[in-house]
């Protein structure tokens, strides 16, 4: 969480105005929900809440076939020795085990498809049962006209799995670049899973409340295409709620814990863990009271009003490393990038000011809030060193220390319409001091970026991986359009760009 910053000090005027109408404002990719949404009874300030309650679960239901030609195979591939019977009960375990880890349903036809008239009886089902997501694994060559029928008649979002032999380039060219289909050639399972947790990312999206904690006004509204319900709250909410929230055993454990993983304590002491762990308490009583899963706050006007004693840094890790989007600053879809990475790599993401380093032609990545599992929710955290927040010396924030030489990839949601995807690789963790700025400052070398300073958007979100065409494919699958920063840079000294 970095201060805020002027036009001349970031970017030129033009896209800080538009930073302005996306973190701030935000109204044009938003429509009305309801004028009123009032909290509802909120749990006892004593009473500890289980973060992972607040996590969204939503139904999630795929429709699945195989489409196969009339037996005995003669000749065209896959080949007569291809053993249809064998590969089906194979993917049909992989099915299973995929909808077991990601908690969707699964419902796959008894037999497999092989006539038109076979083809045109799913699509009528489809088109009354309407799933979440569609799933054709296909066994035959000659098969692609009826697959590229099921998509064009649903209008479903649509997972083609073509295991080598059964596509060539013509049949991939024309589906594979549509909207609304995620087209797949190749024996690796792995990336079926992953069009299968595009589906559930988008009802994730879908069922999701986001608490947006800024300025004086209550109202919510839903964002375009993503369905996400975003819940606007007075900013003083979150203070007035902190000035209650007594210092319970859940408070003094989890600051003790702080303090114990910590692998180095720079600044804070004992009393400012209790207050960050105070925020974190407030947090999930907050959300559980407005039935929300997610939140974005104005935190940094809230430091430099002095409502509280403690930026939200630490606590905000903690929901992140829960899988709970925590983001800072009130920038919208800043929180909604975040998601992004939470919902569909299940993993948190660290949201972050951008800082061209020029001598090494890098990127630093700056902010004081970042999660400690970034490797995935389910794997060790990373180290961190306790230190407070860099810019009011207040509180506590984790520097947190990022693996060298690992891939990364950078996701930034520009609106509910377009995302900025870009790669690269950790170099190093830059230390503050001597350097200014924030807490945790990743140093990254970007791919396919000639020049660092030309990096687009703010308040990107890193996340540990290269995950590029995972996230291409879900913005396929839903019509995102996708950007990348310019491999050559186009300025031209003395002149215009």
């Amino acid at each position: 969480m970095c201060r805020q910053h002027q036009c001349s000090e970031c970017f030129n005027r033009r896209e800080c105005l538009k930073m302005v109408s996306l973190t701030t404002m935000g109204a044009g990719f938003l429509t009305s929900f309801s004028q009123e949404a009032p909290a509802g009874e909120g749990p006892a300030l004593t009473d500890p809440i289980d973060v992972g309650t607040l996590r969204p679960r939503p139904e999630v239901r795929v429709a699945a076939c195989f489409l196969e030609l009339p037996r005995p195979y003669w000749l065209g591939w896959p080949g007569t020795t291809y053993d249809l019977d064998g590969h089906q009960k194979e993917y049909r375990a992989l099915l299973a085990g995929s909808a077991g880890r990601l908690g969707i349903s699964v419902e796959t036809e008894p037999q497999p498809l092989n006539s038109d008239g076979g083809v045109d009886g799913w699509i009528q089902k489809l088109k009354e049962q309407r799933p979440h997501g569609v799933l054709i694994m296909l066994q035959h060559l000659n098969s692609w006209n009826w697959a590229n029928r099921i998509a064009d008649e649903t209008k479903l979002p649509t997972i083609i799995f073509a295991p080598v032999g059964t596509a060539f380039t013509g049949h991939l060219a024309g589906p594979s670049r549509k909207t609304g289909v995620f087209v797949i050639s190749s024996l690796d399972w792995s990336a079926v899973e992953a069009g299968l947790r595009m589906i559930r990312a988008k009802r994730l999206f879908e069922e999701t409340r986001v608490l947006w904690i800024r300025g004086d006004q209550r109202n919510e509204t839903v964002v375009e295409r993503l369905g996400t319900k975003v819940r606007a709250i007075p900013r003083d909410t979150f203070n007035q709620e902190f000035d209650k929230q007594p210092v319970t055993d859940e408070v003094r454990d989890l600051a003790a814990q702080l303090r114990k993983q910590a692998k180095k304590i720079v600044e804070p002491n004992e009393q400012d863990t209790i207050n960050s762990m105070r925020a974190f308490a407030t947090a999930k009583r907050l959300l559980a009271s407005e039935n929300a899963h997610a939140l974005s706050m104005d935190c940094l006007g809230m430091v430099a009003a002095r409502l509280v004693p403690t930026p939200p840094c630490g606590a905000w890790t903690l929901l992140q490393d829960a899988g709970i989007t925590a983001g800072c600053e009130a920038d919208l879809f800043g929180a909604m990038s975040l998601m992004m990475t939470s919902y569909l790599l299940d993993r948190p993401g660290y949201m972050n000011d951008p800082v061209p380093e020029t001598v090494h032609n890098t990127l630093i990545a700056a902010h004081c809030t970042c999660g400690t599992r970034i490797a995935g929710f389910d794997q060790a955290p990373a180290e961190y060193i306790l230190r407070n927040h860099s810019e009011s010396a207040l509180g506590v924030a984790m520097q947190v220390l990022w693996p060298e030489g690992r891939p990364v990839t950078l996701v930034r949601f520009t609106g509910p319409n377009e995302m900025i995807i870009d790669t690269g690789k950790v170099v190093g963790n830059v230390q503050t001091p001597p350097a200014g700025g924030c807490r945790t400052s990743v140093e990254i070398e970007l791919d396919d970026v000639e020049d660092s300073r030309d990096t687009l958007g703010f308040h990107q979100v890193v996340t540990l991986g290269n995950h590029r065409r995972v996230l291409e494919g879900f913005c396929r699958l839903y019509g995102i359009k996708v950007t990348h920063s310019p491999k050559a840079s186009t300025f031209q000294y003395g002149g215009q760009t």
